[in-house]
């Protein structure tokens, strides 16, 4: 229908109002309680000649209650609509019609043709303002197919030209929320994203409007939104199976762009399937090393270095609880099961103030919701490890839990290791995670998640390493009112690790350390309107750490008992953010967290001179305090704040600056994270780290989003990291104290990401120059380092290059490779000796002032798909991957050996040549 026939079918509907419509005076007396409203009409037409014409779907099945004495039939009517979307219209005497969403116009604006001017004070008394909403049926010239959803109730007195349209995002197999949805309203040029409850608020113009909704892994939806008010639209997206092929870091349209957050990656664990890992493991933290500011010391190692930052400096959270130690196996395997992990976001520039307690990054770790409607699973198996999850609902569209369980079932790996001496070696692991999830009502839901792991290794005949990480984590949802989105989360975790030594001799042991902590976390979002979306909250935990336990392991053994005194305190936070979109082209995201730290008692710290190094000479008192006094404060505020200025709707500026405090440390001489690190509280003499970073950056859309370009810059100085005096002795020390130096550190470097999210070949390339150095100055030679000049941090690698791609060669065979390249880690190297009253002793170069040789390896793999039918048990794919197709020795370490007055040098690798690997998956 075109405009003309519009306006010519809105005359006749004119002039059947005016031939027939007459002002109604009827009074009306009536009551009603708990009454359907269909029930309400038919007395109506009882007790008056009207008859009114409807469908009767329209009304819905809620009672209303009322009572009205010589009432007007235009206040009744009023009421018993009010809370519909239904509206009237009294055509006669007799006749009374109802129409969905819209309004039938007795006489149009004055206006509407254009033709007569009329004055603000006209148009302000005038009792009709709005023109009719005229829209077309088929306005897409796109190939998606498009939706038409009517919204909110027309009110011709409503003189807004924008209202709010608010709702759900759901799976419509599981009926699960899903969280970081892309509506984007493409006439306006704006959007939103969804919560992590799957909710949205958006503001679009009166009338016709075009939405586009798309996340990972779904299939895109355009819908056609006619808004006559505000209202609720509730959607429901598909799982995309073509699409799960392809990888695809983010699927938010423009996201990278027209956010303002910088330094932030987000990975789905489904897109990571077709990446070639070792063992044919499907990996998603390792996936996190490929991109720009991360990586790790080398081949097996845990810990991430993020933008020149220590292992401990990241926070890894796996549903609201920290994860201590995210890897089995020395780092070769993720601690996490694939198949029930969600995603992960990543922040390494624009932490929201939301998280704390670490300097260089958080690690946001999400797990799947169960399905709600039917039971589901998957299932793989490799040459190494067994893993299956299982999604299982209790009571259908409501209530629903995961299982998930891996293991490993071989310990052949270290007999293929290049090391004779590992050959009788020994190694396992298992995970196990729980997901619950439930729907209170339309507006709430509970999420409860527990997880533990446990690995045990030998790598001596006399010695048996046994670590574990538990937790467990729940979180309350509830859309408080239409503007605020609230959640309250309680949380546990706990790490330990057990070391039990049978040797030669009375020398048996048994050495236990251990880290708990256990706290809450109030969480607001405010929509306090289009411009303004606000958030806020108060979190707060407490530490308790046993730095170490050892007993005598055995009636024969001569080793003496020693406990030292456990730790204790608690960290606490308060913050605000504030994500303010000033114009069409600026949007700021300002935050503020105040955090503090209290080291807690029973404790008796030492006291020492100032100015003097911590030693047995410089003691001036000891101190005592009760369980639970406060032994020190600390605590300061920490500035989270970033920018984006659009200078199209495909290129943008963004900047960011943080300011940080990490209240808790490892104490490790290791150059990477290992499972028999300490974790040490700040306390009376070891002071909270901190660190400040800036950082700019371009990013660029290119053929919409089927490129996205970023090149990011920053520099970051640390005060107060901890390192420590030569020879330190950190196991069982009861004043750890005196062998910690704390120092300054600086790091800046340049990241660059080229992605390629759709067609048959995708994928990115990841390339870093970075450099980080730390200086540790003191007066006093003891505690001087380097002459007190920066040297390179034992993570400094000033050249990373990644490359991830896949080819997708047909609808079931793809091919995918991984090629890694970075430089070697500093090293301090023996330059020379020297002989002093009969004894050779060795001289070291600087500190990391060489280094061992560079890293790089290239992997493949080749997926083939199952036929895609529908109707199937299950659908499976095969896995076959190459890892170091090169067969490089790559070095995971160089050590030094004085032998016969020599000094040798050694080389330790993990894999030194390819490693073949085939799995298969089914998922049910």
């Amino acid at each position: 229908m075109n405009l003309r026939t519009k306006i010519i079918t809105v005359l006749f509907v004119h002039f059947l109002v005016f031939g027939f419509a007459q002002e109604n005076k009827d009074l009306i007396s009536l009551s009603f309680e708990n009454a359907k409203r269909i029930d309400v009409i038919h007395t109506l037409e009882e007790k008056t000649n009207y008859t009114f014409y409807f469908v009767e779907e329209w009304l819905d099945q809620n009672v209303i209650s009322g009572s009205f004495r010589n009432a007007a039939l235009s206040d009744v009517l009023g009421f018993i609509f009010e809370k519909t979307n239904l509206n009237y219209f009294i055509l006669n005497s007799k006749s009374i019609i109802l129409t969905q969403n819209r309004v039938v116009y007795s006489e149009l604006p004055p206006n509407f043709f254009g033709k007569k001017e009329i004055s603000v004070d006209e148009e302000k008394h005038s009792p009709v303002v709005n023109k009719p909403i005229f829209y077309s049926k088929n306005s897409s010239s796109r190939e998606i197919e498009t939706e038409t959803s009517i919204i909110g109730k027309e009110n011709v007195l409503d003189k807004r030209k924008m209202f709010t349209v608010s709702g759900y995002v759901t799976d419509s197999k599981s009926e699960n929320t899903i969280s970081d949805v892309l509506i984007f309203v493409q006439n306006a040029g704006s959007g939103t994203v969804s919560n992590g409850l799957g909710y949205y608020e958006i503001s679009i113009p009166k009338g016709e409007n075009e939405l586009v909704i798309s996340s990972m892994g779904f299939k895109e939806i355009q819908k056609k939104i006619i808004a006559y008010n505000d209202g609720v639209l509730n959607i429901a997206m598909t799982e995309n199976i073509e699409e799960l092929d392809e990888v695809i870091l983010d699927g938010n349209q423009n996201s990278n762009v027209e956010e303002a957050e910088m330094g932030a990656n987000e990975i789905s664990s489904e897109e990571t399937k077709n990446i070639p890992m070792v063992m044919g493991e499907r990996n998603i933290l390792k996936v996190a090393t490929t991109l720009p500011g991360i990586t790790t010391a080398g081949e097996g190692s845990g810990g991430f270095n993020v933008r020149g930052g220590k292992t401990d400096q990241n926070l890894i959270l796996l549903d609201d609880a920290v994860l201590y130690n995210p890897a089995h196996f020395f780092g070769i395997f993720q601690a996490l099961n694939p198949f029930t992990t969600k995603s992960i976001k990543i922040y390494k520039g624009s932490v929201p103030a939301q998280f704390g307690g670490r300097l260089s990054s958080v690690f946001d770790i999400t797990t799947k919701d169960a399905n709600l409607k039917e039971f589901q699973g998957e299932a793989s198996i490799g040459p190494v490890t067994n893993n299956v999850a299982l999604e299982i609902p209790l009571k259908e569209n409501k209530t629903a839990v995961m299982l998930g369980g891996r293991s490993s079932y071989s310990d052949w790996i270290l007999k293929s290791l290049n090391e004779k001496s590992l050959e009788n070696s020994k190694a396992s692991f298992f995970d196990l995670v729980a997901k619950f999830n439930t729907k209170i009502d339309n507006t709430s839901e509970i999420r409860g998640t527990a997880y533990y792991s446990k690995d045990d290794f030998s790598i001596t005949s006399d010695s048996m390493y046994t670590y574990s990480n538990r937790l467990f984590s729940v979180n309350w949802l509830k859309k408080i009112n239409e503007k605020n989105i609230g959640s309250f989360s309680i949380f546990n975790s706990h790490y330990k690790y057990n070391i039990d030594y049978e040797g030669v001799g009375n020398s048996n042991f048994a050495f236990y350390y251990d880290i708990n902590e256990i706290g809450l976390k109030l969480n607001i979002d405010y929509l306090s309107s289009k411009q303004h979306k606000i958030n806020y909250g108060v979190s707060s935990k407490k530490y308790i750490v046993s730095p170490g336990n050892i007993d005598p392991l055995g009636e024969s053994s001569d080793i003496a008992s020693l406990h030292i005194a456990k730790e204790q305190g608690m960290e606490s936070a308060i913050y605000l953010t504030d994500n303010y979109e000033i114009n069409d082209k600026w949007l700021v995201s300002m935050g503020l967290r105040y955090s503090m730290f209290q080291a807690l008692g029973s404790a008796s710290p030492r006291v020492y001179q100032n100015n003097m190094p911590k030693n047995e000479e410089t003691i001036i008192d000891t101190l005592s305090f009760g369980k639970n006094k406060i032994v020190k404060n600390y605590g300061g505020l920490e500035t989270r704040l970033s920018g984006r200025y659009l200078l199209n709707k495909k290129v943008s500026l963004k900047m960011g600056y943080n300011s940080m405090y990490q209240y808790v440390h490892t104490l490790t001489n290791n150059t990477t994270m290992s499972p028999i690190d300490i974790w040490k509280l700040s306390d009376y003499n070891v002071k909270p780290q901190q660190s400040e970073q800036i950082a700019l950056g371009i990013f660029k859309n290119i053929e919409g989003n089927t490129y996205e370009v970023s090149i990011e810059g920053y520099y970051k100085k640390s005060k107060n990291i901890p390192d420590f005096k030569t020879g330190a002795q950190l196991l069982l020390n009861e004043n750890v104290e005196t062998e910690i130096l704390q120092g300054e550190g600086k790091s800046y470097g340049v990241e660059l990401l080229v992605r390629k999210n759709q067609g048959k070949l995708n994928g990115w390339i990841g390339y870093t120059y970075s450099r980080s150095f730390l200086k540790l100055d003191s007066d006093f030679e003891e505690e001087e380092v380097n002459k007190g000049d920066y040297f390179p941090s034992n993570y400094d690698k000033p050249h990373n290059l990644s490359i991830v791609s896949n080819l997708k060669l047909t609808r079931r065979f793809s091919l995918s490779a991984n090629f890694e390249y970075q430089t070697g880690r500093p090293i301090t190297y023996p330059i020379g000796n020297f002989e002093y009253q009969g004894s050779t002793y060795t001289v070291y170069s600087d500190r990391n002032k060489y280094r061992i040789p560079d890293y790089y390896r290239l992997d493949l793999s080749f997926n083939v798909e199952g036929n895609h039918k529908l109707k199937k048990p299950g659908h499976g794919y095969w896995n076959f991957s190459i890892y170091n197709v090169l067969g490089r020795n790559n070095p995971y370490a160089v050590f030094f050996v004085t032998k016969d007055g020599d000094v040798k040098a050694y080389k330790s690798s993990i894999f030194s040549i390819p490693i073949p690997t085939i799995s298969y998956n089914i998922k049910f």
